[in-house]
């Protein structure tokens, strides 16, 4: 068994499919299909259950998942160890934002952590609140930035930045007319919202838990997992939705979009980290710039 194997097997896990998976690695499909099937037979089990052209990970599948990706983060840590020795001219950083962070507010400071560390690979991945959180528990991800607080044991929260939510509508709703609302409203407008789990979904329930309100009083037809989605269905006019106001700027400026006159929700952006696991200096050089950044006037 090597790591490459594990690797594969992660990867084709994840995705439960061989072409996606072997794309994603870069390989061909028959490379890919050739490393499960060498793991499968030398060992003899079976990983996968094949129905039809579909493969599903199964009960013995799911059970060394578990220790392979164990394997695989001791492996980054190590790997991390010794790039440390090269003093931040090689390595790579592995990060994982959510999606509001990542749309406008980190791709700056990526460009300004490769200017100073050239010889850094970033590997970025984007998610939702809670998959960033467990992306850091797990090792999957060695920085992890999120816009609402996640607890999980073992991962360290600090605020960073700071952006606003706010209610946006269609210049044709009701909504766009100035008048002053809260949410004891908001029963009055299908909402469009962001999935469960999501932060902005978060930000969203703690607005109506502070109007004594639950989702169960709303009219919610769509909960998507993109915001660009959301924005082009409220856009349509189908109802109200509730965004970080750096995602929407541009659109209020030109007027597809307008904000609800309802209080703005502060919203904190952190960075996560392991408490326990291995500290790399990429990690800490990109922490300590998103540090000195944030203390800027």
């Amino acid at each position: 068994m090597t790591l490459e194997q594990l690797r594969i097997f992660a990867e084709v896990a994840a995705r439960q499919h061989i072409t996606q998976a072997a794309h994603h690695l870069n390989m061909t499909q028959s490379a890919v299909s050739a490393a499960i099937t060498a793991l499968e037979t030398r060992h003899r089990v079976t990983l996968f259950d094949r129905v039809g052209r579909s493969i599903v990970l199964n009960q013995t599948g799911r059970l060394f998942l578990q220790q392979a990706q164990a394997v695989l983060a001791s492996a980054r840590v190590a790997e991390a160890a010794l790039m440390d020795l090269s003093g931040l001219l090689h390595g790579e950083l592995s990060i994982m934002a959510s999606q509001t962070v990542a749309a406008y507010w980190l791709a700056p400071r990526l460009a300004d952590y490769r200017k100073r560390y050239p010889g850094i690979a970033l590997a970025v991945r984007i998610g939702n609140t809670e998959e960033v959180s467990e992306a850091i528990f797990t090792g999957k991800a060695e920085i992890g930035l999120i816009e609402w607080p996640a607890e999980q044991r073992g991962v360290t929260a600090r605020m960073v930045a700071s952006d606003e939510m706010i209610v946006v509508v269609a210049p044709g709703h009701p909504w766009a007319d100035g008048r002053g609302r809260s949410a004891k409203d908001f029963a009055q407008t299908p909402w469009i919202l962001r999935e469960i789990g999501s932060g902005t979904r978060r930000a969203f329930e703690s607005m109506l838990a502070a109007g004594g309100l639950t989702t169960d009083a709303l009219d919610i037809p769509m909960s998507l997992p993109g915001n660009e989605t959301i924005i082009g269905v409220v856009e349509a006019g189908l109802g109200a939705t509730l965004m970080s106001r750096s995602i929407v700027a541009p659109l209020l400026a030109r007027g597809t979009l307008v904000e609800a006159n309802i209080a703005p929700l502060p919203r904190p952006f952190f960075l996560l980290r392991h408490a326990e696991r291995y500290r790399s200096k990429a990690a800490d050089a990109f922490d300590a710039m998103i540090s000195a950044d944030g203390e800027q006037p």
